[in-house]
């Protein structure tokens, strides 16, 4: 009986411990996990990645050989027949055994000169695959952010959800201390409906924060795919993403210049459109292709019925009214258009860097400024009420000295979220989220 007991305690505490890591919290790396997994335009990057590379593939193949089969039958209502006229006579013979017949073939081409028709497409394709990478780099890099946005958005709440009960909390108290008094007729009437109306306002601050709680939860689990009215347990996030401190300014900018998927994704796009410019313009230069080919057709007058043959083709087409030319201007003006994106894109990369480091840096300096006021806040409350309790203060002095210290502690959890909030943009900015 003792072992059985034993067995099922320590099959119990097994229990507990899967049902513990079952719930265990999740961590920022397991909602980036979760998002890529679930977010549909990540899926539409990828799509759009997996057709830029079968294009490429497609490319690289128009050097390769091209095999077509044809093939065809014919009925005829009255088959014409072998009518010449010979020295001998008139000679009229049937062209087939019936009113029909059936022709094959197979012919096998080979490009052998094309005037850069192919490996402009090939290029063109190249970046094109290229450049989707990049954009689906750009969306996982965005998503990421996002994400962060979210899973600090939620501790923000909550973070206000707390402060707004501290709040209603202490004015509750007060509110009880001031009836009190009231019932001993040591304060007038007016100083308990000054707390009961700022009481009845802190609630109303209260219901605020939770309803903003609910809402983050929300914003959350649809941005990791679960469902809006889940419940997230989530790790505390770090209390600054690891971007490293004291970096120049330009050298942020020159690294972010490299990295950022965006100018990787435009500048591909300009090599995609020079090089179907090349390939377009090669459409009215020669073309030399090799073939080879077997076809059976029937027939009563031919010694044979099949026929092998080899050749080699030749086109160039002199004259289209200027459609090539036409076409390949515009090709060679949008990559001209591109090009100033680019440039302009850079630009804007610059100012996004320095944006987010000055964002950070006035965060932070936000921070060592918030933590003092929270500390005489908290102390000008204490005296605030010693006074009041002493009938040395106030109940204005209390109900102020209380918005103060809500206040403060409202600036120094916002200071820090947008902190944390900041450095992850920073990431972003700099091409390393």
């Amino acid at each position: 009986m003792r072992d059985l007991s034993r067995q099922f305690l320590l099959g119990a505490l097994a229990l507990a411990v899967v049902d513990a890591s079952a719930v265990r919290a999740e961590s920022l790396p397991d909602a980036w996990r979760m998002a890529m997994e679930a977010d549909s335009a990540m899926a539409a990057a990828r799509s759009e990645r997996d057709a830029a590379d079968s294009d490429r593939s497609a490319a690289q193949r128009l050097r390769w050989p091209v095999l077509d089969v044809t093939g065809s039958y014919a009925q005829f209502q009255n088959a014409p027949i072998l009518d010449i006229a010979t020295p001998a006579g008139q000679l009229r013979a049937p062209l087939w055994r019936h009113d029909s017949y059936t022709a094959a073939g197979a012919e096998l081409s080979i490009p052998v000169w094309t005037s850069g028709r192919i490996s402009g497409a090939i290029g063109a394709a190249t970046a094109g695959a290229r450049g989707a990478g990049a954009q689906e780099a750009r969306s996982a890099a965005d998503l990421r952010l996002a994400v962060a946005e979210a899973y600090v958005a939620v501790f923000r709440s909550r973070r206000a959800l707390e402060v707004a009960d501290s709040g209603a909390a202490t004015l509750r108290a007060h509110a009880d201390d001031v009836q009190v008094m009231y019932d001993k007729e040591a304060v007038s009437h007016s100083d308990l409906l000054a707390a009961k109306v700022a009481l009845a306002n802190a609630m109303q601050q209260r219901l605020r924060a939770a309803n903003a709680l609910r809402l983050g939860a929300a914003a959350y689990n649809r941005r990791v795919g679960q469902p809006l009215d889940r419940v997230p347990e989530l790790d505390e996030p770090l209390a600054q993403p690891p971007v490293a401190a004291g970096e120049a300014l330009d050298r942020m900018i020159a690294g972010a210049q490299e990295r950022r998927p965006e100018l990787a994704a435009i500048a591909a796009q300009g090599e995609a459109l020079h090089e179907a410019a090349r390939a377009e313009r090669a459409q009215g230069l020669p073309q030399v292709a090799l073939h080879a080919g077997y076809n059976h057709f029937d027939n009563l007058v031919l010694d044979r019925e099949n026929f092998a043959s080899v050749g080699i083709g030749f086109q160039w087409r002199l004259f289209d009214s200027g459609q090539v030319r036409a076409r390949t201007a515009a090709l060679r003006s949008r990559a001209r258009a591109a090009e100033q994106q680019l440039a302009d894109l850079r630009s804007l990369v610059a100012l996004d860097v320095e944006t987010a480091v000055l964002n950070r840096d006035e965060a932070a300096a936000r921070m060592g400024v918030a933590a003092d006021a929270v500390a005489q806040a908290e102390e000008n409350l204490r005296i605030a009420k010693e006074l009041y309790r002493s009938g040395l203060g106030t109940s204005t002095q209390v109900l102020d000295a209380v918005t103060l210290r809500v206040t403060a502690l409202t600036n120094r959890d916002t200071a820090a979220f947008d902190l944390l909030v900041a450095g992850y943009r920073l990431q972003r900015a700099i091409g390393e989220l």
